[in-house]
């Protein structure tokens, strides 16, 4: 088990903790077939809920709210908690929308999978069924706007990686240390660019990544999607020099013992010198470095997978591909999965090289 992956099921073990006996059941039944990521997104979500339902109801811990409080909920109670969410916590109607689906998953499970010894379900009546959420349509006019200036366009694909490969040191020769740091780390984080603009992948699906997922000779990445669902992915002919350029220098630079297998590492720290996977949170704050540098700070990762995805869609133009390459899954679009062929997925992510005319 990885790191992240120990310290996500610490934080879950804390927060369940405090809430109520049947939540850890769900959690557990759920942990079949999500991430410790999605699984932590789920417990924080219903801690959320829990904490706030604990003060409606006057109690003294979250803890010991009983499956008769939650078959009582009213239509009113409910809509007051999503008020909360937004006027209290500032949450945005997406963020409202997953906090719900997390709720209508939990009270779903209470109804119709978890049965007590007589074989009866925990609740009989439940409100999340009847709670509707929020209409999140834009038009494709409002999202372009909203997106424009936030992801790279035209040439500034390999302006950006020119950037992170070369310029960026240029433009700090006067400051050693970040000079240094940078002469240290650039194959590196030109590779880590090069493959999510190469590929789209998740920041996580990027920092999970073993040398072992690599296979050169086909293009592809085995990846863990969301759901635990494994996946090879192809990434572009640029991405795959960067790697190859990175991994030429991978164990020489950074010292690193052959029986770790993370591809991208982070500097040796610490008193013994320890080599460790490169975080999901390092690799943001490069990004941020770099995106900051060439005068984009709105850039993140997931910017950057908007990106990939933007300039596949505009040279390639077929949906059902992209929803497949960015491992996006849905009952309108599992169909479509099925009918796809790897041959055409490859030429598809190929044509992401055609340089800029």
């Amino acid at each position: 088990m990885s790191q992240s992956n120990k310290n996500n099921f610490i934080k879950m073990d804390k927060m369940l903790a405090e809430l109520p006996w049947y939540v850890e059941e769900y959690i557990d039944h759920k942990s079949r077939r999500l991430s410790s990521t999605s699984l932590l997104n789920y417990v924080h979500d219903l801690k959320i809920f829990f904490t706030w339902l604990n003060d409606e109801l006057l109690q003294e811990h979250p803890k010991i709210i009983a499956l008769e409080n939650l078959e009582k909920l009213t239509i009113r109670q409910v809509e007051s908690y999503l008020k909360f969410l937004v006027h209290q916590l500032g949450n945005k109607d997406v963020t409202v929308n997953r906090k719900l689906s997390s709720l209508k998953s939990l009270f779903n499970y209470l109804q119709n999978t978890a049965e007590t010894e007589d074989l009866k379900p925990y609740i009989q009546r439940n409100v999340m069924a009847k709670i509707e959420f929020n209409d999140l349509k834009n038009d494709q006019e409002t999202i372009a706007n909203k997106m424009e200036g936030k992801i790279l366009q035209g040439k500034e694909y390999s302006e950006f990686r020119l950037f992170i490969a070369h310029d960026y040191g240029e433009l700090h020769k006067d400051n050693k240390k970040k000079y240094n740091f940078h002469v240290q780390n650039r194959e590196r984080d030109t590779a880590i660019i090069s493959l999510i603009l190469g590929s789209g992948l998740r920041l996580s699906e990027i920092a999970n990544l073993d040398i072992t997922d690599i296979d050169f000779n086909k293009s592809t990445l085995r990846v863990i999607r969301k759901g635990n669902k494994e996946q090879y992915v192809y990434f572009s002919t640029q991405a795959m020099s960067d790697l190859q350029a990175y991994m030429a220098l991978r164990e020489t630079k950074y010292h690193v013992d052959k029986k770790n297998k993370a591809l991208f590492i982070s500097a040796a720290m610490g008193p013994r010198g320890t080599n460790r996977r490169l975080t999901p949170r390092a690799i943001e704050k490069l990004v941020e470095k770099y995106a900051m540098g060439f005068g984009k700070p709105a850039l993140s990762v997931h910017k950057l997978r908007h990106s990939f995805a933007t300039k596949y869609h505009l040279e390639v133009n077929d949906v059902p591909k992209l929803r497949k390459q960015l491992g996006h899954s849905s009952v309108q679009t599992t169909m479509i999965y099925t009918h796809l062929k790897d041959t055409d997925l490859k030429e598809a992510v190929e044509k992401m090289d055609i340089p800029e005319e």
